[in-house]
């Protein structure tokens, strides 16, 4: 729609400035949601899972937010029999922007918050952006449980987005293969399992998974430690590094993060990429439900 003159003059002088690309952070905290909610290229992606079959009253949505459940909005799909992987490019960019996100917004994904397991659909969510070439992207730290108790603005009904254009431009780095991951085990590469301890030892598994256990050599760190369901809040980079310390990974070596499906691994790889800076880690898709596909693959 064509404004005039004055109508233009009044709409500028009421936007908001836009975020900086400097200022982007890999987390955001429920005060700065709030104050920059209708700030130019923000949009606040709500990933929360049945946001309609929970007692949040007439208000249940974010204010300014679009809405792409993670189970749901096809984040994930099933390829060549492995679940949980992530779609087609042009799949998952075409969601993208079908949410009206472009390449110049700044993204804020907001998952509940609850604990560690719904946290990784943030950081799976985060890591697929970061995939395609997307650097301006945060988590909301603590979720919806932090921006309704900061007195963040709900509404009723959301508004339809306007399609938009988002081009990927795929970093390989970021992902490892099932290749990769015979590789390291020949070079020494540290291997990162993001389960909990039972399934890392074999004494329960996935039903995704083939066989009980992990991959030879690789060391456990539950995705649990790397978020607090008691604080609603992800690990500082201290932390991070003391749980790489423990298990004699160093903060900087090339990393390989697994768990069943590449859901928890994205809460590890988010640790260890984001939080701590290291660079050279990558996120097995596949994980242990492709590993044991094939049972000549050695597992521990």
């Amino acid at each position: 729609m064509r404004l005039t003159l004055t109508a233009m003059a009044i709409s500028a002088a009421l936007t908001v400035p836009a975020i900086a690309q400097s200022e982007v952070t890999p987390l955001v905290d429920a005060n700065w949601l709030i104050e920059n909610a209708g700030a130019e290229n923000v949009v606040i992606l709500d990933i929360r899972d049945n946001i309609e079959g929970t007692d949040l009253g007439e208000l249940p949505y974010v204010a300014n937010s679009v809405v792409a459940p993670y189970g749901s909005a096809g984040w994930r799909t099933e390829v060549q029999g492995v679940p949980g992987q992530i779609p087609p490019v042009e799949q998952v960019a075409e969601l993208i922007g079908s949410l009206g996100i472009d390449n110049d917004d700044h993204v804020v994904i907001v998952p509940w918050g609850t604990d560690s397991s719904e946290i990784g659909g943030a950081t799976r969510v985060y890591w697929t952006f970061k995939y395609l070439g997307h650097d301006e992207v945060s988590i909301l730290d603590g979720g919806w449980r932090q921006f309704d108790a900061a007195g963040g603005e709900r509404v009723a009904e959301l508004a339809t987005p306007e399609a938009a254009e988002f081009t990927a431009e795929v970093r390989p780095e970021l992902i490892a293969t099932t290749d990769d991951v015979l590789e390291a085990l020949e070079n020494g590469t540290a291997l990162v399992d993001g389960r909990p301890v039972e399934q890392h030892l074999g004494q329960s598994k996935s039903p995704v998974v083939a066989t009980a256990g992990t991959i030879p050599g690789s060391v456990n760190i539950p995705h649990s430690e790397f978020y607090s369901s008691e604080y609603a809040r992800f690990a500082q980079p201290d932390t991070v590094a003391a749980l790489l310390e423990a298990v004699n990974v160093t903060s900087d070596e090339d990393s390989i993060v697994f768990c069943n499906t590449g859901h928890w691994a994205s809460v590890a790889w988010f640790g260890l990429h984001e939080i701590l800076g290291n660079e050279n880690a990558a996120m097995y898709d596949g994980s242990m439900a492709e590993w044991t596909a094939d049972s000549s693959r050695p597992v521990e």
